[in-house]
């Protein structure tokens, strides 16, 4: 066990912990954050995804050791003062998550691509997003969500 220091939400925490422990272990029973989730254990579902220094990467295939001391969002930190992210607002208005396992990977995986590409085409976003699975079948939700969040940071 070591201690490792982490940038979580803006938030400066150290963990005691075995440095190959999965960051999404730390997020989830040390931290308390459940937006992240356990979905497949192996980085292809993506419903562990968190942005770590505006990546968005896999939590669950992540050593706790690989991102110390960089800066990592998970959705619960997006929002501040008490104010929804564009991004969880677009996917809100869309009703874009129906059990809402997934949602957290599709929204953190399509902040980081618009954010970076914010005059993305559809055929863009949607080659972005076919890392991240959805059983329940909302991905015309998600991509209408994905692409009004595009218009609000490109206009």
């Amino acid at each position: 066990m070591s201690a490792v220091t982490l940038k979580v939400n803006g938030r400066t925490v150290t963990v005691d912990v075995d440095t190959s422990t999965p960051l999404l272990y730390i997020l989830r029973n040390d931290l308390l954050l459940n937006g992240p989730r356990f979905g497949c254990g192996l980085g292809q579902c993506g419903a562990c995804t968190v942005i770590v220094e505006g990546e968005a990467i896999r939590s669950c295939i992540t050593p706790t050791s690989s991102v110390e001391g960089f800066e990592i969002t998970t959705i619960e930190g997006l929002n501040t003062g008490g104010k929804l992210h564009p991004i969880i607002n677009a996917f809100a208005q869309h009703q874009a998550a129906q059990c809402g396992y997934c949602i957290n990977g599709f929204v953190l995986t399509a902040k980081v691509f618009i954010d970076t590409n914010p005059k993305a085409t559809e055929t863009e976003i949607r080659e972005a997003l076919q890392g991240n699975l959805c059983r329940c079948g909302t991905h015309m939700r998600i991509l209408a969500a994905t692409k009004q969040y595009a218009q609000e940071v490109g206009a």
